[in-house]
């Protein structure tokens, strides 16, 4: 658990607040105006980490490295359990004096992963420390592939991939080879709140031979979807573990597969079409809507690991149906009008399609449109549909979201359904109006639920618990503000 405080009230609250949940506590004194260990140590419950990062190594720390070595040495004095120093601060003295132990030699790389991250390990270790640290910037799997073969595994080195990508490597810290992991504040990019790791990824539950699935695209750091896939590993009691995968692009992907032991993933925008190169076999479902949102590994080898066949599946359009059944059963002969012209519009649309509805797709680029209606034997319309045209209509655009706010239609609600896919915040403004004009509404988290239970009864043959998903997604909502 990572603490910082600008003064001594401060950091002394954080830390209390932090050892009922943290093992070690780690006292970030370079966040303070005037850093104090003796009052940032006095009275611990938990042993400490003291660290007075500078400014070189992203820390807070602008002071001179004689007045920052001083703050080490006298958290040394002061009995502080662990001290961590920077690879290239002149501290031969300190790691003596302790004869290396408890010392964490530690370099924060943000141009990136490096190349050799095996042998940048083995340099910090020369340093004469207990422990070493490495935090690379991570962009794409082949970056936390580096990672994950760069430690021995003995506990003598922690890896961190910082920012969205390298989130696996704090939640999956004993697969990568980590002595502990860090929670806390954001204070270094990608770095999960302690509430977060312990809800959402039931981090006190991975264990290291656990079965890894992910959710792949970008942005994904803040999607739903590991608060309801870990909930429901750890209500049927399986052992596995869901973590994002927030990737700049799939370089590496099914090496980095292997490499973790990954049963299955998620994939989303912009990917579910891009990783069909990957993959073994596509299904005729997912073939059809030109996407893949799910990826199950089956046939992994005699002895259960081993790559396998990646097999690529769509279970978007049961997940946008079975809601939309619920309110409307017979859906022959309504009129349908998809907004967007992307991937979800298309998947959406050819749902629709095969439930025998009239499907119409207005776009704001009458191009797309006209594309993705000819390649599901759709209709066009204009933007915005006119009055009176449609009984069902479909947001299949991101407008409406926490990132795009706004509405993508402002009526008139003149239909009998409004289906927004977008999800957080739940009611969107579009379905505020809709309801309000006498519509019924469904949400993008009915759908989101739907899909995760489909991709979750593929991967382990069981359904999760009914309710299960709709409170943990819920409850990921609500803890986030």
């Amino acid at each position: 658990m990572t603490v910082i405080g600008r003064d001594v009230e401060a950091i002394r609250a954080a830390r209390q607040a932090a050892e009922p949940d943290g093992d070690l506590v780690e006292l970030r004194l370079d966040s303070m105006v005037r850093p104090d260990p003796e009052a940032a140590l006095a009275g611990r419950l938990k042993p400490a980490i003291v660290t007075c990062r500078p400014l070189r190594e992203g820390g807070m720390f602008d002071g001179s490295e004689e007045e920052r070595l001083r703050i080490l040495t006298r958290a040394h004095e002061l009995g502080a359990e662990f001290i961590d120093v920077e690879w290239d601060a002149e501290v031969e003295s300190l790691i003596t004096s302790r004869a290396g132990r408890g010392i964490i030699v530690s370099r924060h790389d943000f141009s990136g992963t490096p190349d050799d991250t095996g042998a940048v390990l083995a340099r910090l270790r020369a340093k004469g420390g207990e422990i070493v640290k490495l935090a690379a910037t991570t962009e794409r799997p082949s970056d936390l592939l580096s990672l994950l073969k760069a430690g021995p595994g003995d506990g003598s080195s922690i890896v961190i991939g910082m920012g969205g990508a390298g989130m696996a490597t704090r939640i999956l810290a004993d697969r990568f080879g980590s002595r502990w992991t860090y929670a806390g504040p954001a204070i270094a990019p990608g770095q999960i709140t302690a509430a977060r790791l312990q809800q959402e990824f039931r981090f006190r539950r991975i264990r290291r031979d656990a079965a890894i699935y992910m959710v792949l695209g970008r942005p994904v750091t803040g999607s739903l979807s590991p608060a309801m896939h870990n909930a429901g590993f750890a209500a049927l009691g399986l052992n596995a573990a869901y973590v994002p995968l927030d990737a700049r692009d799939l370089h590496g992907l099914r090496e980095l597969g292997e490499a973790i032991d990954l049963r299955g993933a998620s994939v989303t925008i912009p990917y579910k079409r891009e990783v069909m190169a990957l993959l073994d076999v596509v299904e005729p479902t997912a073939a059809a809507a030109g996407a893949v949102n799910t990826i199950a590994v089956r046939d992994r080898g005699s002895n259960g690991r081993g790559n396998g066949r990646w097999i690529g599946m769509n279970t978007d359009a049961d997940g946008f149906l079975e809601p939309l059944r619920a309110r409307m059963p017979d859906l022959r002969g309504r009129r349908a009008t998809v907004l967007g012209a992307g991937g979800a519009a298309r998947g959406v649309g050819l749902a629709l399609r095969r439930e025998g509805a009239a499907v119409s797709i207005a776009a704001r680029r009458p191009d797309a449109a006209r594309d993705v209606a000819a390649a599901i034997g759709a209709d066009t319309t204009v933007w915005p549909p006119r009055a009176g045209s449609w009984d069902v209509l479909v947001n299949a655009t991101p407008v409406g979201s926490r990132g795009v706010p706004g509405s993508p239609f402002e009526g008139p609600f003149d239909g009998a359904l409004v289906y927004d896919l977008v999800y957080d915040p739940d009611p969107t403004e579009l379905m505020v109006s809709a309801r309000a004009a006498g519509c019924t509404v469904i949400g993008g988290l009915a759908m989101l639920v739907a899909q995760a239970e489909r991709q979750f009864e593929i991967w382990t043959g069981q359904r999760p618990p009914g309710g299960l998903f709709e409170d943990a997604a819920a409850a990921a909502i609500k803890a986030r503000g």
